[in-house]
């Protein structure tokens, strides 16, 4: 498909002229599939992994079908993080802002009466499903004229536990209305939930922009380390850097203690994990997003809804437990076509699972130029009992 600019897609002047103000002249690949569609009116289910361009790809048609005098709210969007939200809630802000549009967020961890004040004659919702439900529960907030119903990061709602929630709102609003779920997996529950929530829509998939989905945007390394050395490996990597690092360890509790160790060592850190009030979490992240730190140490579900652009490497300190984990911890960093470096620090005893790992991903080649070897894998057979053995 050749590609089409924003207008040509169905996009209005003045908000042409706002995506060229943030240099924003072209639609990525999802934008560019959805966009036509969604501006229809027909529901939308898009694979689509973060980083990919979709905020716009929703938001766009989005602030074009609403009108100033529409009810409030009339497009809801639900989010698995506060982050997230945030972000989402930001971007959508930008672009309605010519059409006179108000959007607000909702979000646990702030005070829910300040949120249900900003809420009143917004026409667009960015909310995680906690926080809407106690909202709606609460007498705060109607949805009754909901037109617009979108569903971003579908997949990491359900793996955060988020599905009673989100099928109770779905029950709350009109059953006329445009659904789009947007997701990195389109299998299994998700696509339950899709067949459950639409009506014959239009699929789409799209991955990163081509230059960002090239070999060399994320070089993948595996570093051997000893529990001695782990954290003076770790300042060696941050030294030799000179970006953004996001690091990932496994605990709350481990985040502040390694964000103070390096921050003893002279290395601009600051920790970031569901233990901190969300004004804390804030001030975490503007501090890292602006450059005052270049180190945010922080656990997955912390981490998750994070889109900076400008994050440069993503270390591993604490391996993640499966590929999915990597995949997406990996993913915050080679965005937009810029590249980007995912470290791994692998002590002894975690060789053998991260191998395992790392050779299923595609990377068992970078695995062993560290020196390390690559697990055999557990092979399983089953005799003609049908008993399984394990060998």
């Amino acid at each position: 498909m050749s590609q089409q600019s924003f207008r040509a897609l169905g996009v209005s002047a003045d908000v042409v002229q706002v995506l060229a103000a943030r240099d924003i002249h072209m639609p990525f690949p999802i934008q560019e599939l959805v966009i036509p569609d969604a501006l229809s009116g027909v529901d939308v289910l898009a694979r689509a992994p973060t980083g990919s361009g979709k905020t716009f790809a929703f938001g766009l048609p989005i602030v074009e079908r609403i009108g100033l005098s529409a009810p409030a709210p009339s497009a809801l969007v639900l989010v698995p993080t506060r982050e997230l939200a945030s972000q989402v809630a930001d971007e959508l802000e930008a672009i309605a802002r010519p059409k006179r549009l108000r959007v607000a967020a909702a979000y646990g961890g702030a005070p829910i009466s300040s949120q249900s004040k900003r809420l009143r004659g917004a026409h667009i919702v960015v909310a995680t499903p906690g926080r809407l439900q106690d909202l709606v529960e609460r007498r705060l907030l109607k949805l009754d004229d909901v037109r617009t119903l979108v569903l971003d990061e579908a997949d990491r709602m359900l793996d955060m536990g988020f599905k009673p929630q989100v099928e109770k709102i779905v029950r709350r609003l009109p059953n006329e209305r445009q659904t789009m779920l947007f997701s990195a997996t389109l299998d299994g529950e998700v696509g339950e939930l899709a067949r459950a929530f639409t009506r014959n829509p239009a699929r789409f998939s799209a991955e990163l922009p081509a230059e960002a989905d090239s070999g060399e945007a994320v070089d993948h390394r595996f570093v051997k380390v000893t529990s001695d050395g782990k954290v003076d490996a770790l300042i060696s990597e941050l030294e030799a850097e000179r970006g953004l690092a996001l690091v990932f360890v496994r605990t709350k509790r481990g985040a502040d203690r390694l964000a103070v160790r390096l921050s003893r060592r002279n290395v601009r850190a600051v920790a970031m994990h569901g233990d901190m009030s969300q004004n804390a979490r804030e001030r975490a992240l503007a501090r890292f997003r602006s450059g005052n730190v270049t180190t945010l140490v922080a656990t997955d579900v912390a981490a998750r809804g994070l889109d900076l652009t400008d994050i440069t490497h993503v270390i591993n300190y604490d391996p993640p437990e499966d590929d999915k984990g990597y995949i997406h911890r990996v993913g915050r960093t080679g965005r937009a076509g810029r590249g980007g470096s995912g470290i791994t620090l692998v002590l002894p005893e975690q060789q053998a699972d991260v191998s395992r790992v790392a050779v299923r991903l595609g990377h068992g080649e970078q695995f062993e130029r560290e020196g390390m070897s690559v697990a055999r894998p557990k092979l399983v057979y089953t005799s003609r009992r049908g008993r399984r053995s394990r060998w």
